[in-house]
């Protein structure tokens, strides 16, 4: 097999002294203490910021967050929002904390909101799509994960003792997705790797076993009037699955380990912004993302 990858042999899963190769390559770009924990800080004043857990490779320098109501209401519904769950993926992160910061209060009196801006916070610093062990959080939402960010995210869902009606999880598509991380993930696996095609534009993904179309349109419908929505491909796909709705593709996400599976939620998506667009810029990424989580909650309120 050619060689497409610098680290590992052609044709054979990394052993741990890749792994341990591809970890000293990473460096850090950004401040995880400056872009999402200092902005928790003035939060504290209306919600209950709370410490799940923190990262083995530093727990200091890595401590999780979540943020949620002080006092949830009895009777009211319950939905969380996770950011981060792909480091590398920013919006998700600053989405979150921008929804936080400016409408989570809006929501008070109709809904307890659990709140994970940054689930994987040394991968957000390196921007990479993995966490320090060369694992993908979002496939390992599953038990006994071998993944800590992702086991501390299921321990603090699970132990809050409630049912949660709506479960929404931000993340993008980059052009690095192609020219970084799926070459990435093959020499890892040590198998090949197909060039692919990123969309332009937002989409979500829903749940192949649950996939409330009105839901994903909601969000659609919410998101289009803030940035534009990725088209499907020639083949009538996006990232090789078939659209079903405008800006709508499906995952079969409890069995592939996403996020998206955790809470058994009725209704769920995973957002996708395109922040290497021409036409956008970060704060339009920040908030489309924003838009995706209102057009969410207002669907289902609604009903």
């Amino acid at each position: 097999m050619e060689r497409f990858y610098p680290i590992g042999t052609p044709g054979q899963p990394w052993t741990d002294a890749d792994k341990a190769e591809w970890f000293a390559q990473q460096v850090h770009q950004r401040s995880y203490r400056e872009q999402v924990l200092d902005r928790l800080v003035p939060l504290r004043e209306r919600f209950d910021v709370r410490q799940y857990g923190a990262l083995e490779i530093d727990p200091g320098r890595y401590p999780l967050f979540a943020v949620l109501p002080k006092a949830p209401k009895p009777g009211l519904p319950w939905a969380l929002v996770t950011g981060g769950v792909h480091g590398y993926e920013t919006s998700g992160v600053q989405g979150a904390l921008l929804f936080l910061a400016e409408h989570a209060a809006d929501y008070a009196d109709r809904v307890n909101l659990l709140v994970a801006p940054c689930v994987s916070p040394w991968a957000y610093e390196v921007i990479h799509r993995w966490n320090s062990k060369a694992i993908d959080p979002n496939r390992s939402f599953v038990p006994d994960s071998p993944c800590g960010e992702s086991a501390a995210l299921m321990a603090l869902v699970h132990g809050m003792g409630v049912q949660f009606r709506m479960h929404i999880d931000l993340h993008e598509t980059t052009d690095t997705d192609e020219s970084v991380f799926r070459p990435a993930k093959a020499a890892r696996d040590g198998v090949g790797t197909e060039p692919g095609e990123i969309p332009d534009g937002f989409y979500t993904v829903g749940d192949t076993e649950n996939p409330q179309p009105e839901f994903q349109a909601a969000i659609i419908a919410s998101v289009a009037k803030v940035t534009h929505i990725a088209p499907a491909d020639a083949n009538g796909q996006i990232i090789g699955e078939p659209v079903t709705q405008q800006g709508v593709i499906h995952y079969a996400v409890r069995e592939l380990g996403l996020c998206t599976g955790l809470t058994g939620a009725e209704f769920t998506s995973t957002t996708e912004v395109y922040p290497d667009s021409p036409k956008v810029t970060d704060d339009d990424c920040n908030r489309a993302q924003v838009a995706a989580v209102r057009g969410a909650l207002d669907f289902v309120l609604a009903r």
